[in-house]
């Protein structure tokens, strides 16, 4: 993205899906970029050992697909920007219910201002085509790099909800469906 005008790098607010195939890349560079959202085909992304996407400020939230990445250790992200941060905790935009089916959905022509991206292929935990299945959202903050993040879980039934690791420490203690009623610790105003 360095190599764009700020006009064009301003009209990117998402990435292809084709991310994937970019299991080379060590170092990702967004910097300063105006993404809305990550697809979660950024999972693919194997050899990535380094995520800067600082000042991307309209960023909220990460693709659980991100803790597909394993060699990442570095990462530089506008905390402050994201759902439930430490310092003012932001809250969590509510999930869409839980369906055991999902083949009355539009899984290729989504409104991502309601299931957070325009398109669902497969669970994020499993790998499972959602077509095939049902979709269960939720929200889940844990380490990545060097930040905790708010990711988004896009999960085929409970039971691969049910595997999902503890959220990180000082966060909201189980996966959630965000919405007014979730209850975060304080806030560090340190």
């Amino acid at each position: 993205m360095v190599e764009l005008s700020p006009d064009e790098r301003r009209q990117i607010i998402t990435l292809p899906p084709t991310i994937a195939k970019l299991t080379e890349v060590r170092h990702l560079v967004l910097y300063g970029s105006n993404l809305v959202r990550i697809p979660p085909e950024i999972g693919a992304m194997t050899s990535l050992q380094q995520f800067t996407p600082y000042t991307s400020n309209r960023l909220h939230w990460f693709p659980y697909e991100l803790t597909r990445c394993r060699r990442l250790k570095a990462s530089t992200v506008s905390t402050r920007s994201l759902y439930g941060n430490v310092k003012v905790r932001p809250p969590f935009p509510p999930l869409q219910p839980g369906r055991a089916s999902a083949r009355d959905l539009p899984l290729a022509d989504l409104d991502p201002k309601v299931w957070g991206t325009d398109v669902i292929r497969a669970c994020g935990v499993c790998d499972r085509p959602i077509a095939e299945a049902g979709l269960y959202q939720v929200w889940i903050s844990l380490r990545v790099g060097a930040d905790t993040l708010p990711l988004l879980v896009n999960a085929c039934s409970p039971t691969c909800l049910d595997t999902l690791p503890a959220p990180a420490e000082g966060c909201v203690p189980t996966a959630h469906t965000g919405g007014p009623g979730i209850v975060q610790p304080r806030a560090d105003y340190a």
